[in-house]
């Protein structure tokens, strides 16, 4: 089977805490009686606690009472200089969550000269030479290292990375992928007295995670997560009502309210092939990305789920907010982090919608390994160490 052997993730250090950037975006003078009231109603009902960005002027302080990002369109620092931003933030952060989960407890019997190739995927900035190749330089990897980008997918690239990252370890049973989801969502905050740019501003955040898949054989007892299946389709009512395009203040965000019901209706619909003959109130866990807690409602409602099976989506909700493509690993991460004893199986489930309104899913089987590593492929004593972007 090939298999995710571990699972890390990176924020950036800043935390705002969600109620003190609703009073501060409140405040402002942009909205009217309505969109204050909007504001305060979008941020008290997105179920987040704290977010993460790279920005340090969104938490609020005395010494920067006036965040040029929290000013109108026409003051707020344009597409370039948001984009300068992720030049400059996005290719260490992405480094920092590769060398964590390449460094982990999961991938011990590897180093970075096993890492065959690399996939990274981010929709909320552009550059060239880009992530891929600053997580093959900061971990010290084979310049022959090959390296896929996969861009403006929006928050569901985490599944097509995972399912190229299969594809290639079952063309080279030998090969060993490293995922990397980076996003910077908080770059692309607008201050605008429209309702989707309200909501949007209440959930996105920065984070990245970085996933570690190979068909080579754990050392035994190691937690992994099997790749079974995977599944994409297009809720085609949908089409209009999520997209992510490029202005002149950065990416612009079209997130409409009728999104989570158009998911609550069809869910069922799409997710029956790829379980089979398994209902999904008998899968263990879900990792549903948390596009916002109404997303998460409808799911849960429409599955019949148990507030438990929802655990690790809305608790990386409250902590970290939606972070587009690396929200669902971070998902994948709890789950991966709480295996079951030796002998024992779980059943996962992932889901995670996109634009168009695309639907990518997942199924997977939670286990430790039970044999020891083959021969070629066991822990070496003279393992060579993954730098570490701090070094």
């Amino acid at each position: 089977m090939v298999a995710i052997r571990s699972i890390e993730t990176a924020v950036p250090a800043p935390v705002v805490v969600q109620s003190e950037l609703r009073d501060v975006l409140a405040g402002t003078g942009v909205f009217g009686r309505l969109g204050r009231r909007l504001v305060t109603a979008a941020f008290d009902a997105s179920a987040i606690d704290t977010r993460h960005t790279v920005l340090d002027e969104l938490v609020p302080s005395a010494e920067n009472p006036h965040p040029a990002y929290l000013e109108p369109a026409e003051r707020a620092p344009g597409t370039g200089a948001r984009n300068d931003v992720y030049v400059a933030s996005a290719g260490p952060l992405a480094v920092d969550a590769a060398a964590r989960a390449l460094g982990s407890e999961g991938a011990r019997d590897l180093d970075p000269g096993d890492v065959t190739h690399v996939i990274t995927a981010s929709c909320t900035g552009f550059s060239a030479p880009g992530v891929d190749l600053a997580v093959v330089r900061g971990l010290g990897l084979s310049p022959s290292t090959q390296r896929y980008h996969l861009g403006f997918l929006g928050c569901y690239a985490a599944f097509p990375a995972l399912r190229m990252a299969e594809q290639f370890c079952r063309a080279d049973p030998s090969a060993v992928v490293l995922v990397v989801c980076v996003e910077l969502c908080s770059l692309h905050l607008h201050v605008e007295d429209d309702p989707d740019t309200i909501v949007a501003a209440s959930v996105f955040a920065d984070g990245a995670a970085a996933a570690v898949v190979t068909a080579r054989l754990a050392p035994e007892g190691t937690p992994v997560l099997d790749l079974d299946a995977f599944r994409s389709t297009v809720i085609t009512e949908g089409a209009d009502e999520m997209a992510w395009t490029i202005g002149d203040h950065g990416f612009d965000m079209v997130l409409s309210s009728y999104v989570p019901r158009i998911i609550g209706q069809s869910v069922g619909e799409f997710v029956q092939p790829l379980l089979g003959s398994t209902r999904p109130v008998d899968v263990d866990a879900w990792a549903i990305h948390p596009g916002g807690r109404s997303i998460l409602d409808r799911v849960q409602t429409a599955l019949e789920l148990s507030d438990e099976q929802l655990a690790p989506s809305r608790g990386v909700l409250r902590e970290f907010g939606n972070m587009s493509s690396a929200t669902v690993l971070f998902i994948l991460r709890r789950i991966l982090h709480d295996a079951p004893g030796p002998g024992v199986t779980r059943h996962v489930a992932a889901l995670a919608f996109g634009p168009g309104l695309t639907v990518e899913s997942a199924r997977l089987t939670l286990r430790r390994e039970k044999a020891p590593a083959s021969p070629s492929h066991r822990p070496s004593a003279h393992r060579r160490p993954v730098p570490h972007p701090a070094a």
